[in-house]
């Protein structure tokens, strides 16, 4: 087989195996989200969202306390999570740029994004939990947070960084000081990626289970007391997956339906904006 012959085969096994993988791959991500959408559609109703859970055994009720306190640990997760990193962005791609100090803070960063979430969560229990003596609605949001700040803080150097420095030169010839050149001009010429990051950060918080279940753990009643155990849907879906009653396996199907989507809107906006401010790219 001539040296031309030779490359096309191996073009076309490497060609082969790459299309298979992605094919198998495709399969088990329509299999999973086809599961969700057949098991969870049939028990979505009003009454899941208006009503708090029933007694074990019970059929009926709702999960409305647990799309409430999900809603708040990610609020605050993301009043806490987001400035930080926003601003950690903005030292290493304004202040220190190119500069040892900034290299290494960035890939502390690429590390944290990929620590496993249950580390975080035993960190916060470390911390915050044991100390003060009790599950609360705030650990777990400052877990979520520290999830948040690294991916945060990529997206904003990252952005920032795309953005020409003839600008800044231009603003500074102008007479701005620094701080003005990025509020007025670099956050401006970023604002599309930022904030695709913000939304990619809150997905990724979304659908987290293990840091809540060592910090805000789980409640069975309404409460909305950020400073005592609070219901998230995650736990919950996790908590009535294992349960032993059918109305808990559908109702955690439906969350699990409803959390799917809810990420997936998440995504597309961030996709949409992506392509809005960068055409073509």
């Amino acid at each position: 087989m001539s040296n031309t012959g030779m490359r096309k085969f191996k073009n076309l096994v490497a060609l082969s195996l790459s299309t298979l993988a992605a094919a198998l791959g495709l399969f088990w991500l329509i299999f999973i989200l086809g599961d969700v959408v057949v098991h969870g559609i049939g028990a979505l109703n009003l009454n899941l969202f208006l009503n708090d859970p029933s007694p074990p055994g019970f059929g009926g009720g709702g999960l409305r306390n647990a799309f409430v306190g999900h809603i708040m640990i990610t609020f605050f997760a993301t009043l806490l999570g987001v400035p930080v990193g926003l601003l950690g962005g903005t030292f290493l791609a304004e202040y220190v740029r190119g500069k040892r100090f900034a290299m290494i803070i960035s890939t502390l960063s690429d590390i944290m994004v990929s620590t496993p979430s249950i580390v975080i969560g035993t960190f916060i229990y470390a911390v915050l939990v044991k100390p003060l003596g009790h599950f609360s609605g705030w650990a777990g949001a400052i877990a979520l947070a520290i999830i948040m700040i690294p991916v945060v803080l990529r997206t904003t150097e990252d952005m920032l960084t795309l953005v020409p420095w003839s600008l800044r030169e231009a603003a500074f010839a102008l007479g701005a000081p620094r701080y003005k050149v990025i509020i007025s001009v670099v956050y401006r010429g970023a604002a599309a990626g930022i904030f695709t990051g913000v939304l990619l950060s809150m997905a990724r918080v979304m659908g987290e289970t293990a840091p809540l279940l060592f910090t805000s753990f789980n409640n069975s009643f309404f409460s909305t007391n950020m400073n005592e155990p609070i219901s998230s849907l995650t736990v919950t879906i996790f908590q009535y997956a294992m349960g032993p009653y059918d109305d808990w396996h559908s109702q955690a199907w439906a969350a699990s339906l409803i959390m799917t989507l809810l990420i997936l809107a998440i995504t597309i906006i961030g996709r949409l904006v992506i392509r809005w401010r960068y055409p073509g790219k």
